[in-house]
Order: C-alpha cells, then sequence, then structure tokens
C-alpha cells in the first residue's frame, strides 16, 4: 500500500511544474516529507504524516519571535509550535 502514496506523490511531482505548486510554510516540502516518511516508515506513518501536514500547511499559522531567547518561533493551527529550522525560508526574510 506504501507505494500507493508513493506512486500519487511522483505523479503529483511530474504532473504539476514546481512553479505551480503551492508554497510549503515548512521548509521541507509537504510531499517531500510525506514521500521521506512513507519511503522509510511506511504506509499508516505516510498518512499520518499527510494528514498532520494536510492539517497544519493551510494557513492560520503564526511566527513570532520568543522574548526570552529571541528564537524565531512559529505556532501552528494545531497549536505545535516548531522551530526556525523547519521554517520555510520565505517567510523569515
Amino acid at each position: 500500500m506504501k507505494h500507493l502514496i508513493l506512486f500519487a506523490i511522483k505523479m503529483y511531482w511530474n504532473c504539476i511544474p514546481s512553479a505551480k505548486r503551492k508554497k510549503c510554510i515548512f521548509k521541507k516540502s509537504c510531499s517531500n516529507y510525506v514521500f521521506e516518511v512513507t519511503q522509510k516508515e511506511g504506509f499508516i506513518s505516510g498518512l499520518k504524516a499527510l494528514r498532520f501536514r494536510y492539517q497544519n500547511c493551510r494557513g492560520n499559522f503564526q511566527i513570532f519571535k520568543n522574548p526570552i531567547d529571541n528564537k524565531i518561533l512559529m505556532i501552528l493551527p494545531s497549536q505545535i509550535i516548531i522551530e526556525r529550522e523547519e521554517i520555510a525560508e520565505r517567510l523569515i526574510n
């Protein structure tokens, strides 16, 4: 079953040029992330990764600077906080 997800992502990459794809808020694009998780951990983990990214890469995020240590952080719609290393550079600059 994991090959179904991997095939769907490869079709997405081949059929939709990167310039026309929605820009991801994460440093590693959603399709790349789901592809890697599925490839390494299998079908169920791939579905969980897809669900997480789908729920959190749709806007309603907030970028802020932690006043204590001045780190740049992002709070996702699911209220999870991620660090600068996971945030797309275009959103930080």
